[in-house]
């Protein structure tokens, strides 16, 4: 038996050199035909085009260049900057790691570049040659060099499992580790009330024993004993409230405890550090948009977030009060909704500075005006527009919030960018842990919108937005996403918060290491629908039928008004529907364009779509302008009249709940043909109605639906395969029945398992816990980082 040889793993430059050297002529003229299409950026269908072309029929060149090494290149290639006569790759071997090559095609030379100089080259694109060696570099690596974090791609987003068992690791190898878990039980308290210790224990061999003593002393006692009962003896023993309000839940968090400190492991520490009462008082940023409870769906800047928030708080409140009750404390919890006090309301309550949150007993919408040197503003403004406001609004909240809770909060989440660097700019201020919350980082949603930052500034600011995006990400204790593609993409898409690891603003700043998403601070966290609005409809007794004669009429009225537009002629036909803002991100209008276009579709159902608003004149954004204008032109064109349905904007959640319900009782289905969706509250509420559901796979839909199984993924880039795939699905239907309701009850299954409120609020309490104490324990202020992005934020 010969022994095993160790060979040398080749570098990307390594791989595409002996591929040049093996196959000159065929490598020659591929890399021709990307610097014959001029100065630019080419797309990775683009390079795969290119490739096969060159490869034809031809089996051997298949063999040797497509299914070869370099092939292995182009095909993890995410783009190509072509200046000729050089072509650089941006190569991601796989998510999260990348490497950059040059190739001189007419020297047939290559080198590997560094992230640095691979920027400043396709910076070329925009400046030109520049002699300047003096650019705004932005690199935060060095500052989390000490920070612990997992190798493999797959561990992305699993952020707090591996921090456990690191630190459960160091504390098992080293007992002086858990010195520092002592001290937090210590110094733990409630508005100066100790909770978990006093200072009867002052070491961990005292912590050990009185645990024993204390262990021995209530397993004496039938598990229901009130903690009042032996509060006074325990006292004694160096234990405060907050350990629980029974005998039996005393006793499971001692046994954690001292599991724990005998032989630490992951699971015990985070039990018990969920356990450990921490959050009482938690503020929510969401500046932007018109944020109230009725009558504000629809309008710009408001949807998906707004409605996301709302049962976020709602499940937050519930875990709050039961884990309170649980650790025996008589604590009242508060959440504050912090949003933007609008003066010119339009008949919602975005004028009111407070307003309790229907469905709670301790949770408020507080909000408070963005000022200027000319006073306060009055209206409505986009949210690309609301940067110069920022700054003052972070200080006017801050007071605003510790005036409402009587002190800083415990717990603060940012969402979307602006609400991210407002809690950014408090949560250092106050010393409290932050969480940040996306929902969607624009600069996947517009390509090039980086590079080409200028042609989009004067519309979008995005120059001002991705800045903070990049500050709050840096900034933040911990980071939750609703799905792994938000973080790291697929295969072959790069994740929102990927795109932001390297990328340049040419004449700004070039970031060379943004984010990385190996980080532990990524955690995925799914919300779900609310299940007391969005339930299956087959739970007739809970049905609003109540409501049937305004859908009916909403769906069927012949009449045209400026509510809906178009009629279905056909009753007996299921329908295709649709709900989501009019955008060109969101696609409605492409939907529209696919049903044109696909007969056999036309003939199995109607569509209908409730989208923005039908008249131009009542829309004041921009872009759902251009859309209503390309909707309407879709109608005539296409001649949908008789099969087509447009509704308007419909800000009734309830009357929503029960639409989704009634078009499955038409056996119809549920589309979402969006460019990119971050998550998809929407494709989780169709499913939670037992509507089938087809989705985008660019984005979170793609994690939320099992192809073929409990639900359907299309490419909007390809809308005629798209809506075969449809098509197919409604004519096994007509021929099966049952092959529809094996899709409902699928995709409902998918949703118990994964996507509901009640689990994300029991992990995102956890999350909170834990990440408060690993801060604490390890002494992980990122105060480096935060020195550097403050000089940073006044640079700017």
């Amino acid at each position: 038996m010969s022994n095993p040889r160790l060979t040398r793993i080749l570098s990307t430059r390594d791989r595409v050199q002996d591929t040049l050297s093996a196959h000159r002529n065929e490598l020659v003229a591929l890399l021709s035909r990307y610097v014959d299409q001029g100065k630019g950026i080419l797309q990775p269908h683009n390079l795969i085009d290119e490739l096969e072309s060159i490869i034809g029929d031809d089996d051997a060149r298949k063999k040797s260049l497509s299914d070869g090494p370099f092939g292995e290149i182009l095909k993890s290639a995410m783009e190509a900057i072509v200046i000729p006569p050089f072509v650089a790759l941006a190569v991601r071997p796989r998510q999260g790691v990348w490497e950059y090559v040059r190739v001189n095609v007419y020297e047939l030379s290559v080198e590997q570049l560094t992230v640095s100089e691979y920027l400043c080259f396709k910076e070329e694109l925009v400046d030109g040659t520049s002699s300047d060696p003096f650019r705004l570099e932005l690199d935060f690596e060095p500052f989390n060099a000490n920070v612990p974090r997992p190798s493999r791609s797959s561990s992305i987003g699993n952020g707090v499992q591996f921090l456990n068992r690191h630190l459960s690791s160091v504390m098992f190898r080293n007992k002086d580790c858990l010195e520092p878990l002592l001290d937090f039980l210590r110094v733990h308290k409630y508005k100066g009330h100790p909770l978990m210790l006093n200072d009867r224990i002052q070491s961990i061999s005292r912590l050990q024993s009185q645990l024993s003593k204390a262990e021995d002393h209530i397993s004496k006692l039938p598990e229901e004993t009130p903690f009042s009962e032996f509060e006074y003896s325990i006292q004694g023993m160096g234990f405060e409230k907050g350990w629980g309000d029974t005998a039996g839940r005393v006793l499971e968090m001692m046994y954690l405890l001292s599991d724990i400190l005998q032989a630490p492991d992951p699971s015990s520490l985070e039990k018990f550090l969920g356990m450990v009462p921490m959050v009482f008082n938690v503020v929510i940023l969401s500046p932007h948009g018109y944020f109230g409870q009725a009558n504000v769906l629809g309008l710009p800047d408001t949807g998906g977030q707004v409605v996301y928030i709302l049962d976020q708080v709602r499940a937050l409140e519930t875990e709050m009060l039961m884990r309170i009750k649980r650790q025996g404390l008589d604590i009242t919890p508060r959440i504050l909704i912090v949003t933007r006090l609008i003066p010119d309301a339009k008949g919602t309550t975005c004028n009111q500075r407070l307003e309790r949150v229907s469905g709670t007993e301790h949770t408020h919408i507080l909000r408070v005006p963005f000022r200027s040197d000319k006073g306060i503003l009055r209206k409505w403004i986009s949210r690309f527009d609301i940067w110069p406001y920022l700054e003052s609004y972070a200080q006017d909240a801050a007071s605003e919030i510790i005036g409402e809770l009587q002190g800083v909060p415990d717990f603060i989440i940012g969402n979307y960018s602006d609400g991210n660097l407002v809690a950014s700019l408090m949560a250092h201020r106050m010393g409290v842990t932050q969480c940040t919350i996306a929902h969607a980082l624009e600069k996947t949603k517009y390509p090039d919108s980086d590079i080409y930052w200028k042609d989009f500034d004067n519309k979008y600011h995005f120059s001002c937005q991705f800045t903070a995006d990049l500050i709050a990400m840096n900034n933040a204790d911990f980071i939750i996403t609703s799905t792994y593609q938000e973080i790291a993409g697929t295969k072959n898409t790069v994740g929102q918060y990927e795109s932001h690891g390297a990328f340049t603003l040419p004449g700004l700043y070039r970031v060379v290491h943004g984010i990385d998403v190996f980080d532990p601070k990524f955690n995925i966290v799914s919300p779900g629908a609310d299940m007391t609005i969005y339930f299956p409809f087959t739970e007739k007794a809970k049905r609003l039928t109540a409501l049937h004669g305004s859908i009916e009429e909403m769906l069927y009225s012949p009449e045209q008004t400026d509510e809906h537009v178009g009629t279905l002629s056909d009753r007996s036909k299921p329908i295709l529907f649709s709900m989501a803002r009019l955008d060109k991100v969101k696609n409605i209008s492409g939907l529209v364009e696919m049903y044109g276009k696909n007969t056999k579709l036309r003939e199995l159902v109607n569509l209908v779509v409730i989208a923005g608003n039908i008249d131009v004149n009542k829309s004041k954004d921009r872009e759902e302008i251009s859309e209503i204008e390309k909707m309407h032109g879709l109608i005539k064109n296409y001649k949908l009249e008789g099969q087509f349905r447009w509704i308007t904007a419909q800000t009734n959640r309830a009357r929503n709940g029960e639409l989704y319900r009634y078009i499955a009782d038409t056996k119809g289905a549920f589309a979402q043909p969006a460019f990119y969706e971050a998550f998809g509250l929407t494709v989780v509420e169709a499913m939670t109605c037992g509507l089938p559901t087809f989705a985008t796979l660019h984005g979170g839909p793609a994690e939320i639906i099992e192809h073929g199984v409990s639900g359907f993924h299309i490419d909007p880039y390809h809308p005629e395969q798209a809506g075969n795939i449809m098509a197919e699905f409604f004519q096994r239907c007509k021929e099966d029945p049952n092959h529809w309701n094996k899709v409902s009850d699928s995709g409902l299954q998918r949703i118990y398992e994964r996507y509901t409120w009640k689990i994300y609020s029991e992990r995102l309490m956890t999350l909170a816990g834990v990440y408060g104490f690993w801060k604490y324990v390890s002494k992980l202020e990122r105060r480096e980082t935060r020195r550097y992005l403050e000089m940073f934020y006044i640079l700017k």
